[in-house]
């Protein structure tokens, strides 16, 4: 059943994601998801999309800003662009994006669905349909910018869309899902990500069921000058909330304003797990089983984040930042991203799911087992403090290729943005 699956606090970030990232980022995507798909199956994929905390993980281990705004977008357009050589295969398509992209997404519809067979006029009444409730039946201050429809081959759909609030550099991501959706104006969001900032207008809400219906009825029989005064009339005076009308509790996800990875962000013990799991099943599955040249411990390391990011539980999403210590970030928190690093972890993960396309599934077996084993010596293994982990990628970067956006400022003779160091 849809439902609202959390929230989070995203400060809103500006500027592109750079070339050098962005390719990478649309291999790694199309990589991870069709790992995914063969593993779990494309439904299983979709249910991913629409898990905020899974969305933030998954930006954040291809080397995105790992707490801000910008991951929705770079996540979205990486799929977009990855996912077109593979949607014969997988039956995925991912239309839409920001700004102008996003008023395209309607006509992308209509004509997959023309394409593939399924109504794709539906759908585009659908997209319009989610945009519309989340910019006028949930009057939450924050304006619509992105609107990212994935869709597949058997008319089975996410929405991940977002809003920004100028006046306080926030922005709240919107997850939707067509599982189990019933009705687009009551209870339809499978998540909202977005910073708590008091009582909003939410008339999708369930307990909102009389105030659409009064709203229909009041515009019929008063109509707009008789909803003028009773608005004049009734201003000022508290409504009370009935007594049944309390909310339950939902997971909160805070996404902090600095750019920094800090020790309270990262579950240590988890880390140390992923650690460890490299350093027990990495150099027998990937020297024996992967056979690919060149394969240092390293990559293994990240390659144990990214299993995890495609067979791990919900709940081991719950600090994304963990996930930056795989490919770091391209504004170098946490430290920046080891280009070679990535380039190598693609590489072994593509064949891995090239053999597993044709049929031989030993090589995804040893990425599965990266992660029940990181999951077994969880609690039990020790290792570098989260500074020394961070201080020895650094110290490291150049040996790994690491690159960030103050490099490309630096090149093109460009000032540093705000937050970077001076040094």
């Amino acid at each position: 059943m849809s439902h609202r699956a959390g929230s989070a606090d995203l400060p809103l970030h500006n500027g592109r994601v750079p070339e050098w990232l962005a390719g990478r980022m649309s291999r790694l995507g199309a990589i991870i998801a069709e790992a995914i798909c063969q593993e779990y199956g494309r439904d299983e994929f979709l249910a991913r999309l629409a898990n905020p905390f899974w969305f933030q993980s998954f930006g954040a281990v291809m080397g995105m800003d790992w707490h801000s705004s910008g991951i929705t977008t770079s996540v979205i357009g990486a799929l977009k662009r990855g996912l077109v050589p593979l949607e014969k295969e997988l039956g995925l398509h991912v239309c839409g994006g920001r700004g102008r992209h996003s008023r395209k997404t309607p006509d992308e519809l209509v004509a997959i669905g023309n394409r593939v067979g399924f109504d794709g006029a539906a759908l585009a009444r659908a997209s319009r349909m989610v945009a519309k409730v989340d910019s006028a039946a949930v009057q939450d201050g924050f304006e619509l910018y992105l609107h990212g429809f994935i869709v597949a081959d058997d008319g089975k759909w996410v929405v991940v869309q977002q809003g920004m609030k100028d006046e306080t550099s926030t922005a709240r991501r919107y997850h939707w899902r067509s599982e189990g959706l019933r009705d687009f104006v009551e209870a339809p969001h499978s998540a909202i990500e977005g910073e708590g900032q008091g009582t909003i207008v939410n008339l999708t809400d369930i307990r909102a069921a009389q105030s659409r219906v009064a709203s229909v009825d009041l515009l019929s029989g008063l109509g707009v000058d008789g909803i003028v005064r009773e608005v004049g009339r009734l201003e000022g005076r508290p409504v009370e909330a009935p007594e049944d009308a309390a909310e339950p509790m939902l997971p909160h996800l805070v996404m902090p304003a600095h750019h920094d990875v800090r020790p309270k962000d990262v579950m240590l013990r988890r880390l140390h797990a992923s650690l460890g799991a490299a350093a027990d099943k990495g150099p027998a599955d990937f020297a024996e089983l992967l056979m690919v040249p060149g394969v240092g411990a390293r990559t293994v390391r990240s390659l144990a984040m990214v299993a995890e990011v495609i067979h791990g539980a919900p709940h081991r999403f719950s600090d994304p930042a963990r996930y930056a210590m795989s490919k770091g970030g391209k504004d170098g928190a946490p430290f920046p991203v080891p280009l070679k690093v990535y380039d190598e972890t693609i590489r072994v993960l593509k064949y891995a799911v090239v053999k597993g396309r044709l049929g031989a599934t030993e090589e995804l077996s040893a990425i599965r087992r990266l992660d029940a084993q990181a999951r077994a010596v969880e609690g039990k293994v020790s290792g570098p403090s989260f500074y020394g982990y961070v201080a020895e990628e650094w110290r490291r970067s150049k040996e790994y290729g690491g690159r960030t956006v103050m490099d490309d400022a630096r090149e093109a003779g460009r000032p540093l943005p705000k937050w970077a160091k001076a040094g």
